[in-house]
């Protein structure tokens, strides 16, 4: 991989505490990389809340209502299960309903291993810089993790397409 296709998979998020790198897996999951990077560069997750947070467990983003329930006006994606990866500490993975291939907009950062996700989510990325922000993001309370005033993505942007 050259160092412009490198860069093409990074995408910068930006947290109050501080900037988020995130390497975009489109070996494992072309469909939805491309789709993060197209909402990504399109502004959509600017401004979007971590709706779900649950300690020990991961942060979840990328509905623009904060309700868990909405996504972008793109069609669903199918499933891009594996079994070549698996959810680790700052991996990212593709939200979904029970519908294996409901996944929109909607992403989520572990804090810890989780291997009963295993292939059975999209794992669409990496943290390789910045777990420490993701690691501040206010909690949410009881089960569902659901979070009243929540953190937010500042801005969300391809690395390639920032100056």
């Amino acid at each position: 991989m050259s160092a412009t296709e490198n860069k093409s998979d990074l995408i910068n998020m930006d947290l109050k505490t501080g900037r988020v790198v995130i390497r975009l897996r489109p070996d494992l999951a072309p469909l939805a990389a491309e789709r993060i990077r197209t909402l990504s560069a399109e502004g959509f997750y600017d401004n979007t809340p971590f709706h779900r947070v649950i300690h020990g467990f991961m942060a979840q983003g990328g509905d623009p209502t904060g309700t868990g329930t909405s996504g972008s006006k793109l069609p669903d994606l199918k499933a891009e299960f594996t079994n070549k990866a698996k959810f680790e500490r700052g991996t990212v993975g593709m939200a979904r309903t029970m519908n294996p291939d409901s996944a929109n907009s909607q992403f989520f950062i572990m804090f810890e291993p989780s291997p009963h996700l295993d292939g059975q989510y999209t794992i669409v990325g990496q943290v390789i810089e910045g777990m420490d922000h993701i690691d501040k993001v206010k909690r949410g309370a009881g089960q569902s993790g659901m979070v009243q005033d929540p953190d937010r993505i500042i801005k969300m942007r391809p690395a390639d397409a920032e100056a």
